[in-house]
């Protein structure tokens, strides 16, 4: 870091020891190296003006990308520089709206046998069968798989939290064949370093590349398997707490989301109508 100058060297030991992951820091730097660029001076000169009109420069990009710079400027202006009035002073874009795609179960085997791969098939099954993001299947150790406990131990999931989540008897048969054939060593999904594991980018355009084959006119992406493992297990009776420790959501606001796109759950909900003695005759 000898060639880092003071200011990103300080943002850079801030995040260090906050213990954030190594892909958020480099979001974060990335961010505010933007801002800084933007207006041609050190972001340690720039005002929270400067950051509105920088907010509306960028008001066209996706919410998701806004306010990721966002988080950074704020842990910028907050921690690093130690202003703790204007953190809460640079707002969040409002999310939209939007439901997320569910497959129906026909759609995800059609889809999990569309992947060519075997490493991205198995990879992907367990996306579904687990509930996880891309980083955390990616993640996965061999070690991380106790079949003795028929759990899934995922570490440093979003937040840098541990949890545990079920492991399948199935998915566990089609690990164990995948894993007598590939034989992984460390990581049950590696890169082309064994020391290292599976590149996101690989997984998610075996998704691209899945979808295609299937055929779905869908938009699916490798997070639309997390989005279906919730819902399937919402239909099928599970209760919506023991989802959300499982999706290592921590507020139940973000799990409660599913109950909009449960159709089963929805269509086997009695409408206060059914509950009532009526005979509607036309006018005479």
């Amino acid at each position: 870091m000898a060639d880092l100058s003071p200011l990103r060297r300080r943002m850079i030991e801030d995040m260090t020891v906050r213990n954030l992951s190594p892909a958020t820091q480099r979001s974060y730097i990335s961010a505010v190296s933007k801002f800084s660029r933007y207006f041609g001076k050190s972001p340690d000169r720039l005002e929270l003006e400067d950051v509105r009109a920088f907010q509306v420069h960028l008001v066209c990009i996706s919410w998701p990308a806004l306010n990721q710079i966002v988080c950074a400027l704020r842990f910028f202006y907050g921690v690093t520089l130690g202003e703790a009035l204007i953190p809460e002073r640079i707002p969040y874009a409002r999310e939209p709206r939007k439901l997320p795609v569910v497959l129906s179960a026909d759609e995800v085997v059609q889809f999990l046998e569309a992947v060519s791969s075997l490493k991205s098939r198995a990879a992907l099954t367990t996306a579904y069968a687990a509930g996880l993001r891309a980083s955390e299947v990616a993640g996965l150790r061999i070690e991380d798989i106790d079949s003795a406990r028929g759990v899934i131990q995922v570490r440093h999931g979003k937040g840098a939290k541990d949890r545990n989540v079920m492991l399948s008897p199935q998915l566990l048969g089609i690990l164990r064949t995948y894993w007598r054939l590939a034989r992984p060593r460390v990581y049950l999904f590696p890169g082309r370093d064994e020391d290292h594991p599976i590149d996101q980018t690989v997984l998610h355009a075996a998704c691209r590349s899945a979808v295609k084959a299937a055929g779905l006119t869908k938009r699916v992406t490798l997070h639309t398997l997390r989005h279906s493992f919730a819902t399937h297990l919402l239909e099928n009776g599970t209760d919506i707490r023991i989802i959300q420790v499982l999706l290592g959501h921590n507020n139940l606001s973000s799990t409660a989301r599913y109950t909009q796109v449960a159709t089963d759950t929805i269509r086997a909900t009695q409408s206060p109508l059914d509950r009532l003695s009526l005979e509607v005759t036309p006018p005479g």
